[in-house]
């Protein structure tokens, strides 16, 4: 099942709407790299094919039932848009009267669903898809975050911003458990973990194309036989990607990084080949697996779309022991601990061996029990828990939150 950003069919297809319950999808992340742009295309169009409704609302989005509220570009962030004013946004909430909001980021927009909520008398929820204490704590301060006094400060700040937005939604929803306790931990009420899917009809070991490979070595003057390895995604400072550039200089000739993507901070050196952002999704499985490992150095991750991706494609992964790429990859990829190229460059090394057979296998498993179908529908259920808890005579017309089980339950 192909999964296009721009999604032309869906212009035709809105003149026949679905006859089921109508999700809204809100967020500020829509940049050409995003995982979540590409998560709620992948939700946009799986919807539709379970009978609801599906509606999005982001900077820059266009067709159909896709909705831009403008926005201003925000530097060094990858092609990211701020909104400023909500009203736009606000007003084409009110006017397509959903019956269900959820917001994927916790800025404007995410202020801006409450308000729609609370007038039309439905449902919020939130999908906290970023950690942004973390990310607080890095611009402050530094390279060092939290372990400068600047770095806790705004981390303490963004932990107090968050729990005071979240707790107005009926549902937040966390893509690792890592993250999930975290918000707990801060005072978020009615937190549950969801995964994120891949279409393992898309990303599967079949997309390898050898083709591809020797060409892309040709056009790139490489011996045939160098090692590739490849990272998909925005070249932004927590993803470290020049730690990767560093690692694979370590490894020598005959080794090459294959950096999809675009944004600020892109990796440098003589054996980096940097490639834009690909977004036909069957071309990008190709890719991932057709190189020899996929590595991902981001210390702020909160689940890691690119490398479950490379799992399904059973590629080799090589990511970071830090937030959702150490949940996501314990027991099927190699992790590595230090921010340092020499560990990574041993890491990265390993992954060639061919000893990660067993990793492979664990890899493949984790993948197909996170395809899509199966994620849509227990995200599905979750919103007709939450419409039925709304819609009872006994509740208030806001009324907040659902009684859900321990996180665990929900892995």
């Amino acid at each position: 099942m192909r999964v296009n950003y721009t999604l032309p069919e869906q212009q035709a297809q809105d003149s026949h709407p679905a006859a089921g319950p109508h999700l809204l999808d809100v967020s500020m992340f829509w940049g050409a790299t995003g995982g979540v742009r590409r998560v709620l295309t992948a939700k946009h169009e799986r919807l539709r094919s379970m009978g609801w409704r599906h509606s999005i609302i982001a900077p820059g989005a266009r067709g159909g039932s896709l909705f831009d509220c403008g926005g201003v570009p925000l530097p060094r962030s990858g092609g990211y848009r701020l909104v400023v004013n909500r009203g736009p946004a606000l007003r084409r909430m009110e006017m397509l009267a959903p019956d269900l909001i959820e917001s994927a980021d916790p800025y404007a927009l995410a202020w801006a669903s409450l308000t729609a909520a609370e007038r039309l008398r439905v449902p919020a929820v939130a999908f906290c898809h970023s950690n942004l204490p973390a990310l607080a704590a890095r611009i402050a301060g530094g390279a060092g975050g939290a372990a400068t006094r600047l770095g806790r400060g705004a981390a303490r700040l963004a932990r107090r911003y968050l729990v005071n937005l979240y707790r107005n939604f009926d549902l937040v929803m966390a893509p690792s458990s890592g993250l999930a306790q975290c918000l707990q931990t801060w005072g978020v009420p009615r937190v549950t973990v969801q995964p994120l899917g891949v279409d393992c009809a898309v990303f599967t070991p079949c997309a390898q194309d050898e083709a591809w490979r020797a060409q892309l070595c040709r056009d790139r003057g490489l011996a045939a036989d160098t090692r590739l390895f490849i990272y998909t995604g925005r070249f932004a400072p927590e993803k470290n990607l020049q730690l990767l550039a560093d690692a694979v200089a370590l490894l020598g000739k005959g080794h090459a990084l294959v950096a999809v993507g675009n944004g600020p901070v892109p990796p440098i050196g003589p054996q980096v080949l940097l490639l834009p952002p690909e977004n036909d999704c069957h071309q990008l499985a190709r890719m991932v697996a057709s190189c020899d490992a996929y590595v991902h150095a981001g210390d702020q991750e909160t689940f890691g779309l690119g490398v479950l991706e490379a799992m399904a494609c059973g590629t080799p992964v090589v990511a970071a022991r830090a937030g959702g790429l150490a949940e996501l990859a314990l027991g099927a990829g190699l992790l590595v601990d230090r921010p340092r190229a020499g560990a990574w460059a041993e890491a990265m090394d390993a992954s060639l061996s061919g000893n990660t057979a067993a990793q492979r296998r664990a890899a493949l498993a984790r993948a197909q029990a996170q395809d899509w179908p199966r994620v849509m529908l227990q995200m599905t259920q979750r919103y007709t828990a939450l419409l039925g808890h709304h819609a009872s005579p006994t509740q208030p017309a806001r009324a907040r939150g659902l009684a859900l089980p321990s996180l665990a339950s929900h892995r």
